[in-house]
């Protein structure tokens, strides 16, 4: 998502990325019971996958991660005016550059003219799903991030 909001920062598209919680804690990584333990994680979080965009924090109580859907790993898209113009229940690069290019050309069609009515769209998009890479991340929190996540699969 970094190459994502590099690409479109010239175009005054910001990009923030919202620390929840551990989706998976263990013993590295213990599950949040206070802001400062949460600072330390998403400080972590972002040395360890080289995060370079904003990151903002959600309150203890997970406050904003519930009103917007509570997904362990959701993209959204606001308009200038806040309105919500893609959401998605998983984060895939490809998926959010595509409907930034998309929402990018109907500002274009208005500016050359052309009235644009919005309307929903529901699609099935796809994602690769690395499990070795997925394991490691559940393994960098600990054995019992691993155990409980074997125990629920």
């Amino acid at each position: 998502m970094n190459a994502v909001a590099d690409k479109y920062a010239d175009q005054e598209i910001g990009s923030i990325f919202l620390y929840t919680h551990e989706a998976h804690p263990g013993e590295n990584y213990l599950h949040l019971t206070s802001m400062e333990q949460k600072f330390e994680h998403a400080r972590a979080l972002r040395d360890v996958y080289g995060v370079t965009r904003p990151i903002l924090l959600d309150a203890l109580d997970g406050a904003c991660h519930r009103a917007y859907g509570s997904m362990p790993n959701m993209s959204w898209i606001f308009n200038r005016a806040g309105m919500p113009v893609y959401k998605s229940d998983w984060t895939d690069s490809l998926s959010v550059d595509y409907a930034i290019r998309y929402l990018l050309e109907v500002g274009e069609r208005r500016s050359d003219g052309q009235r644009m009515a919005p309307f929903n769209v529901e699609r099935m998009d796809y994602r690769v799903q690395d499990r070795e890479d997925f394991y490691k991340g559940l393994e960098r929190n600990g054995p019992k991030a691993v155990r409980e996540f074997d125990e629920a699969f």
